[in-house]
């Protein structure tokens, strides 16, 4: 009987064997199986085991074990958990990593399986705990840590626990409250929101109230006024105290140490692979973390002798509670323990998947159980991966020099191995607007000069397209699907035809092999579906032939096509299309294997022999998604485990590593600086990838920008578009998605206060009175030449954004409700309206008075605060809907480049959209006149808005629709519909 067989606790009989987490809490000091419904919930005086199985490729498992040591737990009970984590990786065939898991300290990767977060729970099984729902309700106090896992803690109910520097969960039995600490992270404020939903759910049954509170806010607020109230009135907060449990570990320079005989000796020498030898167990040393690696061939006792030794390092060298320790086998390091290195050869020490599944079969027969779908590797089905709407429109455009040429429709699809390409494809995707997939590809024989010529015009575009594309580079032979399937079909031919690529050949005097229709040509044909068919054309000789390919011949005026005997139908099919597409009208002459003409071989330079087995795809992995940090101008990414959508934070560029392609997602929110570093970054984290993980330098890259996801990026993520459709920062987004638009929150950036409290309101009123009633006179010429006039669009916009925040509007940035509260809110909302109503008066004097909604025969109102006059003082929801088209407009000219002082139609009525306009004897346009492209131009109307000026009857024949149906449309709907009839 083997030794793992001996130490098998009967807890872990046929664990492993099913994807997902299983937990065992040490009871006795004896693991017992925790109950479903209990998982999540962790006692502080308890220890615990997780066994975390996810599905690898070919029916491979892979194993994270973690124990779980709680505050208050007892030493024995936690070196108990930690000797039978060791037990049970040793029935597992000895390969899972090991994860020592201090509460309050855990790590992201333990974390992830319990999302949005752990909340300890006080007691444990020897101290006859009680469930939470029977005791009674306790008013607590959390403060929240973390951006995408999130580290809660329990602090005294008290004033003094508050800071400015963390958020806080206040839960009282009616209500739970957010307190955002003035300097506390934004992403930490949304993840807060998600503990909070839980607690909601879990411990008031979904009915409580909830509330956000701003560190600063007066206490008039009513939120804000209960909040202080549980404390015992508003009061000022002391800073920030760390103690013990806030201190991070330093990350140091990677040491090395072996373990024998229970002691740490560092080995000297430059940090390798080739110093881990696979009968030993060593250390290694980051600071922050510490890896027990484990040779292959050591012994259970050596394994666990080498954690202890571990243990006892880190007491030695005083590190802090919060330091992590993982163990890991060799042939299973992580990502984390490579990057140490400065490269990771593969080489043959390392233990396949297989190896380790017959270890596990084997130990599985002995005790007696099924070994059904363990040893042997299942056949995987080919699945089509997501493609881009078939329909759309391609263009492509070859380098030369500092230029791009277009192609001709019929070449579209020819690719030459010396040249480099742009390629656009604009689509729509379902009801959204249009989509754009731009790529430049590298033959493998171009020239930097063309290589970096592609890229500044790509770039060009991408500026144009508004940054909308998705952008990729894309290396000859390194094709994705998604790319490959555009095209009808796909050829990569020998040489060039750009002038860099001619002058490379001659500086190095080669001959110039460039395809042509007189030259010998052999074409390979392989793959298995049309997204993954690659045609290429390689050196004309019969050793390169396989039977399982199909090849396209050309020789003089002969063309042939040979179908090698394990071929599929769909190849043979390409290969008829491939020869038409490069010779159209040639008849083809069928060249079976087996049956070839001399012909045939003559042109190959003779028979030989060839290769009959099927070319291996790549290795296919699970996908992996990281953030990054430079550390002294090195590239540092850390996972994100078990990631999903909530994981792309609007302020964050994350890389997603498929293996098959890598991806650069680009939150909205980003600073337009690190925006532009995008790809030098991504290129910085593949070259890294490649010395560690065995990446293809050439793998295809993309830049994904928020909100134009594409199907083949959020296919590695159940997506929602709804959540991609929500605007605003990390906050406000998790916000609108957990409580609506109109929950009560108000949001700072950079520190302030962004509305709601009468200083902003009275500087909003200040900055929009200033905007709409200066006097041109008053601006000097050089503001005028800069755009910088009072009364221009950019500070009519500020303005306005900043009304809308000081009148707490929902729009769809803003998610705040007007609380009537305090005996100064409403004398400062009624200035306000005074105000703003004679700005409104003002201004539609000044372009079309008699369509004003201010009436012109009310008294005047007067406002010394502002020293402003009004006509008359419309209801405010009249002003918010006034504001709302206002800022609508001046958004527009600024995008446009306008003045927002553009001629509108005359008689069009902004309230009801302008659908009363026949009624008004609107002056009105034919269509042909209207046209874009026609050759007679009409003066005085407003060229961005052609539509306006059609009647009623010509505007639903050319529309299909009324002008009303047309106005509800969203902006991009109208621009595109007004692009395909001419009058955008």
């Amino acid at each position: 009987m083997s030794s793992a067989t001996k130490v098998l606790d009967p807890a872990f009989q046929g664990v492993g064997q099913k994807v997902g987490t299983e937990i065992w809490r040490i009871e006795d000091f004896q693991p017992v199986p925790l109950p479903r419904p209990d998982y999540g919930k962790f006692y502080m005086g308890d220890s615990y085991i997780i066994l975390q199985t996810t599905q690898g490729k070919g029916s491979a498992y892979l194993y994270d074990i973690h124990f779980w040591i709680g505050k208050d737990t007892s030493q024995d009970e936690a070196g108990t958990a930690a000797i039978k984590t060791v037990e049970l990786d040793a029935s597992l065939g000895g390969r899972a990593v090991q994860h020592r898991e201090i509460q309050g300290h855990e790590s992201d990767k333990f974390l992830s399986y319990f999302k949005p977060c752990i909340i300890p729970l006080e007691g444990g099984v020897a101290s006859g705990f009680k469930k939470p729902e029977e005791e009674e309700f306790e008013t607590r106090l959390y403060v929240c840590r973390g951006k995408r896992v999130v580290r809660i803690k329990q602090v005294p109910f008290a004033r003094s626990s508050l800071n400015h520097d963390d958020v806080f969960i206040l839960d009282t039995q009616n209500k739970i409250y957010q307190f955002n600490g003035a300097n506390s992270n934004i992403q930490e404020r949304a993840k807060a929101l998600e503990v909070i939903q839980l607690l909601k759910e879990k411990y008031h049954e979904g009915k409580c109230d909830v509330a956000i509170v701003d560190d600063g806010k007066l206490d008039t607020e009513s939120d804000s006024g209960e909040f202080w109230v549980l404390f015992g009135g508003f009061a000022p907060i002391g800073k920030k105290i760390i103690s013990e449990d806030d201190i991070v570990p330093e990350t140091i320079p990677a040491q090395l140490y072996s373990i024998a005989d229970g002691e740490a000796k560092p080995v000297e020498g430059e940090l390798s692979k080739s110093l881990l030898e696979n009968y030993k167990c060593y250390l290694l040393d980051c600071g922050a973390e510490v890896f027990v690696w484990v040779g292959r061939v050591t012994q259970v006792e050596e394994r666990k002798a080498a954690c202890q030794a571990a243990e006892e390092f880190l007491t030695s060298q005083k590190r802090p509670k919060s330091t992590r320790i993982t163990r890991i086998i060799q042939g299973y390091e992580t990502h984390s323990f490579k990057s140490n290195f400065d490269s990771w050869p593969s080489g043959s020490a390392t233990t396949g998947a297989d190896e380790g599944r017959g270890k596990v079969a084997a130990l599985l027969k002995q005790q007696g159980m099924g070994v059904k779908g363990v040893t042997k590797t299942t056949s995987v089905v080919e699945e089509i991966p997501p493609l881009l709407e078939g329909g759309g429109k391609m263009e492509v455009w070859q380098i030369n020099g500092s230029a791009k040429t277009p192609l001709p429709k019929e070449d579209i699809g020819k690719f030459y191995s010396g040249d480099c390409y742009i390629v656009l494809y604009t689509y729509h995707s379902s009801e959204r607007k249009e989509d754009y997939y731009l790529c430049c590809w590298f033959g493998k024989d171009s020239t930097e000069e063309d290589q970096r010529m592609a890229i500044r015009l790509a770039n060009t575009m991408f500026n144009s397209l508004k940054g909308r594309p998705v952008q990729g580079r894309i290396f000859d032979g390194k094709e994705p699907p998604q790319f490959i399937v555009l095209f009808h079909p796909m050829v990569v031919l020998k040489g060039g035809l750009s002038s860099g690529y001619k002058k490379l050949i001659a500086d190095k005097g080669l001959p110039d092999e460039t395809y042509t229709a007189e030259s010998v040509a052999f074409i390979r044909i392989s793959g298995t579906s049309t997204h993954n068919n690659k045609v290429v054309q390689v050196d004309a000789v019969a050793a390169l032939l396989n039977s399982t390919e199909c090849f396209v011949l050309q020789s003089g005026s002969a063309v042939f096509t040979w179908h090698g005997n394990q071929c599929s139908l769909e190849q043979q099919q390409l290969a008829a299309k491939v020869a038409e597409f490069l010779r159209p009208g040639v008849a083809l002459k069928l060249a079976k294997e087996g049956t070839e003409t001399s012909t045939f071989w003559f042109a190959l330079g003779g028979k030989q022999s060839y290769n009959n087995k099927k070319v291996t795809n790549d290795i296919v992995r699970d996908p992996h998604l990281f953030t990054f940090s430079f550390n002294r101008g090195k590239l540092q990414v850390e996972e994100v485990y078990n990631f999903s959508q909530d994981d792309l934070l609007t302020e964050d560029i994350l890389i997603l590593d498929t293996h098959a392609e890598v991806f650069v997602w680009i939150g909205q929110c980003v600073d337009p600086k690190e925006k532009q570093n995008a790809f030098e970054i991504a290129q910085k984290y593949i070259d890294k990838a490649a010395s560690l993980e065995g990446l293809s330098p050439h793998v295809p890259l993309y830049k994904v920008t928020e909100g134009n996801e594409p199907c083949f990026f959020t296919t590695y993520f159940s997506w929602d578009h709804t959540k991609a459709m929500v605007p605003g920062n990390s906050f406000q987004k998790k916000v609108t998605l957990l409580f609506g638009i109109g929950h009560p929150v108000e949001e700072k950036s950079n520190g302030s206060s962004q509305g709601g409290g009468p200083r902003q309101r009275a500087e909003a009123l200040a900055a929009l009175n200033n905007a709409f009633n200066s006097s041109p006179e008053a601006t000097s010429s050089a503001d005028k030449s800069n755009g910088l006039s009072r009364g221009g669009p950019r500070q009519r916009a500020e303005a306005l954004a900043a009304l809308n925040s000081a009148f707490n509007s929902s729009s769809g940035t803003k998610v705040y409700t007007p609380r009537p509260s305090g005996r100064g809110q409403g004398s400062q909302r009624a200035a306000a309206v005074a105000a703003l109503s004679s700005v409104l008066t003002a201004e539609k004097k000044k372009t079309s008075p008699e369509t004003s909604p201010v009436a012109s025969t009310s008294p005047v109102v007067e406002n010394s605060n502002f020293d402003t006059k009004s006509e008359s003082a419309p209801s405010e929801k009249e002003i918010v809907e006034e504001v709302t088209e206002v800022k609508e407009t001046e958004v527009v000219a600024l995008e446009t480049g306008t003045n927002g002082d553009s001629e509108q139609p005359k008689q069009e009525n902004v309230e009801d959209g302008g659908n009363d306009s026949e009624n008004n004897n609107q002056n009105f346009f034919s269509y042909e006149q209207l046209k874009t492209k026609s050759g007679s131009v009409v003066s005085g109307i407003d060229l961005k808005r052609r539509e306006a000026y059609l009647s009623d009857k010509e505007f639903q024949a050319v529309f299909g629709m009324a002008k009303d149906a047309f106005s509800k449309l969203p902006r991009w709907k109208q621009d595109m519909l007004k692009r395909k009839v001419d009058l955008f």
